[in-house]
């Protein structure tokens, strides 16, 4: 079967957008064929706003990701291979989904938390 990563960041795309919240994707910006702007990425990885009066000709295929943006106020071409998309949430309230790592193992679900156990915060956040 294709894998269901485009439809599902189509569907929370779409979903986030509707809700008036702006929509970021974290990127693997070291991944193969991952076309961002020099410098414009940190520690391997960059967050791109995705929001529709953000970007232009914006595009999810079922292979990739590509639109228009400015960086510096230049407008650049990006490019994102379906694979190296890492997470899509909102900006404004962190709610979205994160993608296991193509090739990475898959992980077991974590167990349940004790109830003496503090509820962890959500390890999202946001990258101005």
């Amino acid at each position: 079967m294709t894998s269901n990563r485009p439809y599902l960041l189509r569907a929370f795309h779409e979903w986030i957008s509707d809700n008036g919240l702006t929509p970021y994707l974290l990127v693997d910006a070291a991944a193969e064929g991952v076309r961002v702007p020099p410098g414009a990425a940190k520690d391997g990885r960059i967050v791109l706003n995705v929001a529709a009066r953000a970007v232009g000709q914006f595009e999810i295929a079922n292979d990739r990701v590509q639109f228009l943006a400015r960086f510096g106020g230049i407008s650049q071409s990006v490019y994102v291979p379906m694979s190296a998309v890492l997470a899509i949430y909102a900006q404004e309230n962190g709610q979205g989904m994160m993608f296991q790592a193509d090739g990475a193992p898959a992980e077991p679900p974590p167990a349940a938390p004790s109830p003496d156990e503090a509820p962890k915060r959500p390890h999202l956040r946001v990258i101005k």
